[in-house]
């Protein structure tokens, strides 16, 4: 299997299973979060992250574009702006917003793939920009973007389990 048909296998899996874990969310539960511990998503928060952890990173990846204000650099970030505390971090409004975004995201993750060609997703070298020194092929870039959608969907399901609700390990393997 090729660079591109793995990542869009991957990709399509992994937006499924944060789609189908989405619609178990409660639209009640959106201020939930842990009771225990700190720095906790609420689930409104935790939906927001999931409906961008991929695509937009992927498009950073491919474009070189992530999104910045015109001329900010990642360089000049603070790193509480790169990686903010959970109380700062942005939420949904609702389960349909975040079924909205989700599937934008998905549209853009898979676009990216395909824009980036077999040939950049398996030579091309770049690098993170929180990693500037640790270049890897495009397409090992764009698998740990869906990887990171895949954490934050098994974080998804692990607040469904701690709110009661009916899921087990189908619920993320499908």
């Amino acid at each position: 299997m090729n660079w591109t048909g793995l990542l869009k296998r991957e990709a399509e899996s992994t937006y499924e299973t944060a789609a189908r874990l989405l619609d178990r969310v409660d639209p009640d539960s959106l201020d939930w979060k842990p009771g225990t511990g700190s720095n906790w998503m609420t689930v409104s928060q935790l939906l927001k992250h999931v409906t961008n952890a991929c695509g937009g990173a992927c498009k950073g990846f491919v474009l070189g574009d992530w999104g910045l204000p015109p001329g900010v650099k990642f360089e000049d970030l603070k790193p509480e702006e790169m990686l903010p505390p959970a109380e700062k971090m942005p939420g949904v409004q609702s389960i349909e917003e975040a079924r909205k975004l989700l599937a934008e995201d998905k549209i853009l993750a898979l676009q990216m793939i395909e824009r980036a060609g077999e040939n950049d997703l398996a030579h091309r070298q770049v690098a993170a920009p929180w990693a500037p020194g640790a270049e890897e092929a495009l397409g090992y870039h764009l698998l740990q973007m869906i990887r990171h959608l895949d954490k934050h969907a098994g974080q998804l399901f692990y607040y469904l389990k701690l709110q009661g609700k009916p899921v087990n390990t189908a619920d993320l393997w499908g």
